[in-house]
């Protein structure tokens, strides 16, 4: 059997008529009649409601809205559809898109608008404050274009690390203030400004809110960054340390300050020596262990909850000295007596009740009688001539 024959028989074996093609009775329409005929389902639209179609009215309301966002945003539709558009639908400004903010407020699908469903939450992902902290500390940072201005600055200060007149101690959120200087992950850092938004306050149920805002840092490799400043804080707190000033400078101010004190000076608070009740053995053994700070209120405040806190060893401690200052400055103080005591600092880890390990920086392995003397010197602004040879167990002069 032919080829022909065969096809025959295949298509006179067609009982359910399948190939029986009847003739379109629609006509057929070009694409100019077709955009047409779905725009004026838009007219038909604004005749019905006498306003175009919105978004968020509806399924078929917002088909006909981006339709008509589309039609609007290509100029040879418009001009083909001109002569059709009796409501005037067409003629409509469009957006300048210059920003990412911009964008944003062209958010046709209103995905961006809220988040009743907890679209950015997180629930089966972890992210510790730690590492938003050091995500945000990374990714804010941009090529520093005036960075000339603080290169030879960075060397000083490098300088100053070098020759000891500077030292790196333990980060504390007090220290966190504009001109210092700190070092995070190696990388030295200047915090030049801080723009404050948002005040320290408390809600009505008690809860803190903690000061915050923008900050200006910028590092030793050129960069800068605008992080936030509680972001700056935690990474610190992790990973980082605070340098502190160029002891010349702060000797010479120390001196220049304290040297007199008159009618118009005000006390600052207390100088103390404090010896530690600790019962572990690593520090019951050290002979002439004192500690020497500051207290702005009475000692005997200060000292109340000292089996709580690391900078006291996590024990009882007794009041051994208390002297009354004027015109003291803390940071500046804590800089003179590590300055001075420096090679009889105590260097110890303390675990403290969150856990974490603290390395207090105030005890210090030296005679009663020497440090007396060094309190002394202190408070009339000679102790910038002088230092301790803890080999000797002698104030000697510079």
């Amino acid at each position: 059997m032919d080829k022909d024959k065969k096809l025959q028989e295949i298509f006179d074996n067609d009982p359910l008529g399948l190939l029986n093609i009847k003739p379109s009775t629609s006509p057929v329409r070009n694409e100019d009649e077709r955009l047409v005929a779905s725009f004026q389902e838009i007219n038909d639209f604004y005749a019905k409601n006498n306003r175009a179609p919105e978004q968020g009215g509806g399924l078929q309301e917002h088909q006909l809205y981006s339709r008509l966002k589309s039609l609007r945003e290509n100029p040879v539709k418009v001009e083909i559809l001109n002569v059709h558009d009796k409501y005037g639908l067409l003629k409509h400004e469009k957006k300048q898109i210059n920003s990412l903010d911009d964008i944003l407020n062209d958010d046709v699908l209103g995905l961006l608008g809220d988040d009743s469903q907890g679209l950015f939450d997180l629930k089966h992902v972890t992210v510790s404050d730690k590492e938003r902290a050091e995500a945000d500390f990374v990714a804010r940072r941009k090529p520093c274009k005036d960075f000339s201005k603080y290169e030879q600055l960075f060397k000083d200060v490098q300088n100053d690390i070098s020759t000891g007149k500077r030292k790196l101690i333990s980060f504390k959120e007090d220290n966190l203030v504009e001109g210092n200087f700190y070092v995070h992950n190696g990388v030295l850092l200047l915090l030049e400004k801080i723009n404050f938004t948002q005040e320290e306050t408390y809600r009505d149920d008690g809860t803190r809110v903690r000061k915050d805002g923008r900050t200006r840092c910028v590092f030793e490799n050129g960069t800068e960054s605008n992080m936030l400043y509680r972001s700056l804080a935690k990474v610190l707190y992790v990973n980082g340390e605070v340098l502190t000033k160029n002891a010349d400078e702060v000797n010479y101010k120390f001196a220049e300050t304290f040297s007199t004190v008159n009618e118009e000076d005000v006390a600052a608070g207390f100088i103390y020596i404090l010896k530690s009740k600790s019962e572990k053995q690593e520090i019951k053994e050290i002979q002439n262990l004192y500690k020497i700070g500051f207290s702005t209120t009475s000692v005997e405040d200060r000292i109340k909850n000292a089996s709580q806190e690391p900078t006291y060893l996590m024990a009882e401690v007794r009041i051994v000295m208390a002297y009354k200052c004027y015109n003291m400055n803390p940071q500046k103080f804590e800089l003179l007596v590590h300055n001075f005591f420096g090679a009889a600092c105590l260097n110890i880890d303390i675990t403290g009740n969150d856990g974490r390990r603290y390395s207090p920086r105030e005890w210090f392995i030296a005679p009663l009688h020497i440090i007396e003397q060094a309190v002394k010197l202190i408070e009339s602004g000679e102790v910038v001539k002088y230092r301790y040879d803890s080999n000797r167990e002698e104030i000697i002069v510079k």
